[in-house]
């Protein structure tokens, strides 16, 4: 079973009635090995896409719900994370959640998918810096030169 059918089977049950029937393919599987991890990054990722995309799991929200079944989704994955005493995963993703915000704040929406793939990488075996270290890259004085 996928990461992303787990995310559907773990939410409550006035957000189960929307799911979707095949969510799709995790999107981070490639990536990251641990099957906490990715579960709790493709319940954030269905929380971003609620927010800002089309998300993969869920249909027929009217646009409150789907913004507060976003945040419940942002709330799943950082509640699993705690609770496996994982908290440089959890800094990780509250970086992510709130840059990804600006970025779309910003009208970038393509260094929002860096972000992405910089966490995604950061919670992996392999490990990276992040998307506070993606985030800086652009933004940077240099950047602009």
């Amino acid at each position: 079973m996928s990461a992303l059918a787990q995310v559907v089977e773990a939410v409550e049950p006035s957000l189960a009635r929307h799911a979707a029937r095949d969510p799709g393919p995790d999107r981070f599987a490639a990536v990251v090995e641990d099957p906490d991890r990715l579960f709790v990054l493709e319940a954030v990722y269905e929380g971003y896409l609620m927010h800002y995309g089309n998300p993969r799991a869920f249909t027929g929200m009217d646009p409150d719900l789907r913004l507060l079944a976003g945040d419940a989704l942002y709330a799943l994955g950082l509640a699993r994370l705690a609770e496996i005493g994982d908290i440089a995963a959890v800094c990780e993703l509250s970086d992510l959640i709130s840059l990804t915000a600006r970025a779309h704040a910003e009208d970038c929406p393509e260094l929002a998918e860096a972000l992405w793939l910089a966490t995604a990488r950061a919670l992996s075996e392999e490990g990276g810096p992040g998307a506070r270290a993606a985030w800086r890259v652009p933004h940077s004085p240099e950047a602009g030169r």
